[in-house]
């Protein structure tokens, strides 16, 4: 009973992530008209305000200082604040200019992204399904290319950023808390700089209304609950069951797209969705059957 009640939780936390980063574009258009440098800014600062808040509450702080003083944990925490800096700049930018849609394609080709990430650093092979689900991308790709003429840097951007990002965590094991903590405070510098400095009549948090303050001040607890949350899932929850939550996240952003924020959806871009679409379902039914097969070796060997 222990273990199903730990499956729900994780499942429930899971899909609660999933479902506040596809929604996040919603919160991140109400700030439109703010560049998106300051949007970042903001986002930096009060999600390190409230990491530390909270691990302080969790008495976690000691993990904080123990890492500071890990000088090869924090070379690769630097690595990963670049990554992650540049793919919440781009995605907030992409928003604010009638991207999302991109976006959305974007974290649809980031598990094939990871796929291919794999085979470089970490020496994987790919199974026969796997490299047609990453051909079907690519073919998705020249299809964009070849229909509007130009190659969807945005939605690759987001994919590679953001799949590098989680190889170089990988390559830097920390916990989930203490390691944006730590990226964040190694954005802080930038980020008090940049509002300091900005010419933007918004940066100054004393000539806004409590409106506006409130919504920047969201910032935090937009970052910080999902990654909490997914992290919650992560370890209760096989990571097969886990990617396939993940294709929530970008299918809502898909609607908010086309149905809240109006951008178009033509048949173009369509046929670009649906060879990534296709891709996704072979990298879906391979990840079942390799799920399947390990699970009879297991049984085969008690």
């Amino acid at each position: 009973m222990r273990n199903n009640d730990t499956a729900t939780t994780g499942l429930l936390a899971g899909i609660a992530a999933f479902l506040i980063w596809g929604l996040a574009p919603i919160y991140f258009n109400q700030l439109q008209g703010i560049p998106a440098a300051e949007i970042l800014a903001h986002r930096s600062i009060w999600s390190l305000a409230l990491a530390l808040l909270i691990m302080l509450l969790l008495g976690k702080l000691p993990d904080l200082v123990h890492t500071l003083r890990d000088g090869k944990k924090m070379q690769g925490l630097a690595l990963t604040t670049a990554l992650i800096s540049g793919n919440w700049l781009v995605f907030i930018w992409a928003i604010n200019n009638g991207h999302l849609l991109e976006s959305s394609l974007g974290y649809y080709i980031n598990p094939l992204i990871n796929i291919v990430l794999g085979v470089l650093f970490l020496g994987e092979k790919l199974r026969r399904l796997q490299w047609l689900a990453v051909a079907l991308a690519a073919m998705g790709i020249v299809h964009e290319l070849w229909q509007f003429g130009r190659v969807p840097v945005i939605a690759l951007f987001l994919a590679g950023s953001f799949a590098l990002y989680g190889l170089a965590r990988k390559r830097a094991p920390v916990e989930s808390l203490t390691g944006l903590a730590i990226e964040t405070l190694y954005m802080l510098p930038v980020a008090l700089i940049y509002l300091l400095w900005s010419a933007s009549p918004t940066s100054n948090l004393l000539n806004n209304g409590w409106e506006l303050n409130s919504l920047l001040l969201l910032a935090g607890p937009v970052t910080l609950v999902p990654l909490l949350l997914f992290t919650i899932a992560a370890r209760r929850l096989n990571l097969s069951t886990v990617g396939f939550l993940q294709y929530i996240g970008p299918s809502l952003m898909l609607v908010v797209a086309t149905q809240i924020l109006g951008e178009p959806f033509s048949e173009g871009k369509l046929t670009t969705f649906m060879f990534v679409w296709l891709g996704l379902a072979l990298y879906s039914i391979d990840a079942l059957a390799q799920r399947r097969k390990l699970h009879l070796q297991g049984k085969a060997t008690l």
